[in-house]
């Protein structure tokens, strides 16, 4: 019997692999459990962490987003760019899959499972608004996604988030509630905050990557690039994945640790979720004739959100202390572990697809270093 040539690929990846990188999840969740741990233990420290604030994000987890997302983003191939903007069997279902049925699955199970528990509830749908265009990345290149197709998906969301978001929210909020007959909630977030978090969260590590990119090849060519200076820069990503989710953890550890049954419930709709965003997207991917890697970025783009813009938007419209904002410190505590696992299920399905062909496949000629973070 033949041997699987993807099995194959597969086991020279891990072999290939740091110690570090092998075991990523452990050091995810040691690092959730550190932060936890941290925000229970020592008093103050969450306060402390949240005094000051990156357009009402801790400037901790501003910091380590921005560390997190340039190495990433520095890898990206800016001049295949337009390979991905021509494929419209990635771009059209991926805009309807994250402003039309991400909003829609996400009020659909919080009005289903938290019918009583208001303030969680809209927390949730603030949530379901906010797409994803920071730790997507991460899990994306984990998975072997398609890293150019993740830079326009990203930009693509980046852009309809600054337009959409506060519109979205008036309406699932406020207006689809009311024809409904259920109970109403205001929200108030301008269109400057929404642009301001993007353009700092997305805008300054894409710039910082691009130019990187195009400084490093110019004064020493693609092959040094590749080969010398992404391997010094690519370890940054995964220390700063690390640190923002102790910090994130630590800022609500308290919170989270006092109120299990809280968390408990709020977890419950996240997991539908992830789980039904994701495996609905990987699914449509390869009915539409995606290749592997481009499914993937379809699948982790469709199912992550930007946690970091809907705790901002939930404490400036309801207060730190806030139900609302529990919900979303929640959000990464679920989606942590959960999309990680999704990565290796990720994997696991890759011989299921059709593969990229060798001129066209954004990982092609490095398919184990994208493995790494």
């Amino acid at each position: 019997m033949a041997a699987d040539p993807t099995a194959s690929s597969a086991a020279q990846v891990a072999t290939r692999l740091t110690f570090v990188d092998r075991f990523l999840a452990v050091w995810i969740l040691l690092a959730m459990a550190a932060g936890l741990g941290l925000g229970r233990l020592v008093p103050g420290l969450g306060d402390a962490l949240a005094k000051v604030t990156v357009t009402g994000v801790s400037l901790p987890i501003a910091l380590g987003l921005l560390v997190m997302m340039y190495p990433v983003l520095a890898k990206v191939r800016y001049d295949r760019l337009d390979t991905v903007t021509r494929d419209r069997r990635l771009l059209v279902p991926s805009l309807v899959l994250n402003w039309v049925l991400g909003p829609a699955v996400m009020f659909a199970l919080a009005w289903l499972l938290l019918p009583d528990l208001p303030e969680y509830r809209s927390g949730l749908i603030i949530v379901g608004l906010a797409r994803c265009i920071a730790m997507v990345i991460i899990w994306n290149d984990l998975a072997c996604g398609d890293r150019e197709a993740a830079a326009v998906l990203v930009a693509l969301n980046s852009v309809f988030q600054v337009i959409a978001f506060s519109a979205l929210g008036w309406f699932y909020l406020t207006v689809l509630p009311g024809w409904l007959g259920l109970e109403r909630t205001d929200l108030e977030i301008s269109v400057w905050e929404i642009a301001r978090s993007v353009l700092i969260f997305l805008g300054v590590p894409l710039v910082a990557g691009f130019l990187t990119r195009r400084l490093g090849e110019r004064a020493r060519g693609r092959a040094w690039y590749e080969t010398k200076l992404i391997p010094r820069i690519g370890p940054f990503a995964l220390y700063g994945l690390l640190f923002t989710i102790v910090v994130l953890f630590a800022l609500q550890g308290d919170a989270i640790t006092s109120q299990p049954m809280d968390v408990t419930r709020i977890a419950l709709p996240l997991l539908v979720y992830f789980a039904v965003m994701w495996a609905g997207s990987m699914a449509l991917g390869k009915a539409v004739g995606l290749d592997y890697p481009r499914s993937t970025t379809l699948a982790f783009t469709a199912a992550g959100n930007n946690f970091e813009l809907a705790i901002a938007v939930a404490i400036a419209t309801f207060g730190a202390s806030s139900g609302q904002a529990l919900a979303g410190v929640v959000g990464p505590l679920i989606e942590v572990p959960v999309l990680i696992g999704l990565v290796h299920v990720a994997l696991a399905a890759r011989r299921h697809f059709p593969q990229p062909a060798p001129t066209t496949a954004g990982h092609a000629p490095t398919q184990e270093g994208s493995a790494r973070v």
